[in-house]
């Protein structure tokens, strides 16, 4: 909370029914700010001569709680006691409303720094998240999730600080029940939920506070959480679906074992994040216990894994394995028969020193598999897109490119896509200034089509755009009559008028399945194939992650227009 002086003129917009009703107890002198949930307001206890915050429910959600059950579920937040926690003094019903009392802090909250002073000293940013992980881990074992980690619930104080609201979120829950879901009312807040709270599963555990601590932790080394958008949904669904860009790309003297720790926090599986906040901690802190263990199994495995240190040789891994082996494959699509397999081709892409930062998550292999673009940082601080052939040993920056991700070749070869700043671009690659297509807020994958259509996802739903550039011609239509509610991650068929995509269903990531989209109606189904991402179409057969760490593949009899 920004710290506050009381004055009489100050003494406005106080509920006199409120007032009223706690005036032998308290003297409410000014409100101090609203949230999501709740007023707050200065106010002075009188029996000790202190002055306290009271928060007030809004009226709509104590309706929807119910005073008795809420006070009796609050109990728990009391009994914690912790140098990071802010206590609870008091609650009650005062005039038909709900309040809680806390100390007033003289001090400011995280995000009122973060408003003055962004990003944050890596010191500084590590110091915070530290402490909030100590009073997390202390919550967590004695049986209390917080469930609403953020910035505007640390608050700053000598130094030090503090967790606030701690279990409020987890009264209002428990108490609400179904009845506040029937009046609208969520819980957190979207830009640090974690996927399993966004999707509204009911069981969630300590692993969604350290999601949520990795974020602001995220927002406070780069200035910005790991996902932003417009609408609520738009961010929601990234939380779900969508990776956050590196933080070595924002900021790229972040120590490789916090960079490694955050992205961690962040994973979408619960089971692939910390599994206690003091792990978590410890990986910040690089202590030698758990430092290691923080590039561990569930990077190896995953297809955005990046190295394992900056300006240490690029390991693509996985990805580079067997997407390769699709875009080796891939320039066969242009014969009219196939007399072999193409072979399979392993390799290591090394990165020159002056080269930081680069990761497999902005990769982008030619359709003939003879070129890679990658993004990273260059010596001067820089970052953009660097192009490898793989019959060369040097690695040459593309002009125009800085800050560009997400890119993607023209079925040639010859042009690359790719985002940046809210616009999606096109360079070629032979030379020449970069050309705007359209623009766009956001991106989350797009491809190029044989008919000269690129087809991207942005703001969950897939758009279709002329290459020469302009408006977007095409809109995809939601299946909704089988209950798809996001589009990402399309690729391009050989017919070039069908897209592969992820289809994201009501049920989070349970229900991601294949969708395919006819560019020429705009008309989408959605197909019963559980998958994360279309990967290629090779004779017909399409090759595809299935989220659980491998490949799978689905051959064209159950899809349409995938032949070529």
């Amino acid at each position: 909370m920004t710290p506050h002086t009381s004055r009489d003129s100050d003494r406005v917009d106080v509920p006199s029914p409120l007032s009223t009703a706690l005036a032998d107890r308290y003297r409410i002198e000014r409100e101090l700010g609203a949230g999501g949930m709740a007023t707050v307001y200065l106010a002075h206890d009188l029996k000790h001569d202190r002055k306290v915050a009271i928060k007030v429910l809004h009226p709509d959600l104590a309706a929807a709680l119910g005073a008795q059950r809420f006070l009796t579920e609050i109990k728990t937040t009391a009994n914690l006691q912790h140098p990071h926690i802010l206590p609870l003094h008091d609650s009650g019903e005062a005039g038909g409303m709900l309040f809680y009392v806390m100390p007033f802090v003289e001090g400011e909250s995280l995000r009122d720094r973060l408003k003055r002073e962004t990003p944050l000293p890596i010191e500084d940013a590590v110091r915070i998240a530290s402490q909030v992980a100590s009073a997390l881990d202390y919550a967590h074992r004695h049986g209390v999730i917080h469930r609403d980690i953020k910035p505007e619930n640390i608050l700053l104080h000598d130094g030090s600080a503090l967790v606030a609201d701690f279990g409020i979120a987890l009264a209002v829950q428990s108490a609400g029940g179904e009845r506040m879901t029937q009046t609208g009312l969520s819980l957190g807040t979207p830009q640090y939920m974690s996927p399993e709270q966004a999707m509204g599963e009911k069981q969630i555990d300590a692993r969604t506070d350290v999601y949520a601590l990795g974020a602001v932790l995220y927002e406070m080394l780069t200035g910005d959480p790991p996902f932003t958008g417009s609408t609520v949904q738009a961010i929601v669904a990234k939380v779900i679906s969508a990776e956050p860009e590196p933080v070595t790309l924002l900021r790229k003297s972040t120590p490789q074992h916090v960079v490694a720790a955050v992205h961690r926090a962040l994973q979408k599986l619960p089971a692939d994040r910390f599994a206690t906040a003091q792990l978590f901690a410890d990986a910040i802190a690089a202590r030698p216990a758990e430092s290691a263990g923080v590039i561990g199994a569930p990077y190896a495995e995953r297809a955005r894994d990046w190295p394992a240190a900056l300006g240490h040789p690029l390991v693509v891994g996985i990805v580079v394995l067997a997407v390769a082996a699709i875009a080796l494959a891939a320039r066969e699509w242009t014969m009219a028969h196939r007399t072999a397999p193409a072979d399979v081709q392993r390799f290591t892409l090394d990165m020159p020193p002056a080269i930081r930062g680069a990761v497999a998550a902005n990769l982008a292999i030619s359709p003939d598999g003879s070129a890679v673009v990658f993004s990273g940082t260059d010596a001067e601080g820089i970052s953009r897109l660097f192009l490898r052939r793989l019959d060369d040993l040097t690695v040459s920056p593309i002009a125009g490119t800085e800050s560009g991700l997400r890119s993607f070749f023209s079925p040639d070869g010859q042009w690359l896509a790719f985002w940046v700043a809210g616009r999606l671009m096109k360079v070629d690659l032979r030379g020449g200034t970069p050309q705007p297509i359209g623009d766009m807020a956001e991106m989350n994958g797009g491809t190029w089509t044989r008919r000269g259509t690129i087809v991207v996802s942005t703001n969950s739903r897939l758009v279709a755009f002329s290459a020469a550039g302009g408006t977007a011609r095409t809109t995809a239509t939601l299946d909704s009559a089988r209950g798809e509610v996001a589009q990402f991650f399309p690729t391009a068929t050989p017919d070039g008028d069908h897209v592969v995509y992820a289809s994201w269903g009501t049920g989070g990531l349970e229900s991601v399945r294949l969708g395919v989209l006819t560019i020429s109606t705009g008309r989408t189904r959605r197909l019963d194939v559980p998958a994360t991402s279309a990967l290629g179409v090779v004779d017909g057969v399409l090759i595809y992650g299935n989220g659980a760490g491998t490949l799978a593949a689905v051959a064209r009899r159950p899809l349409t227009g995938l032949s070529g």
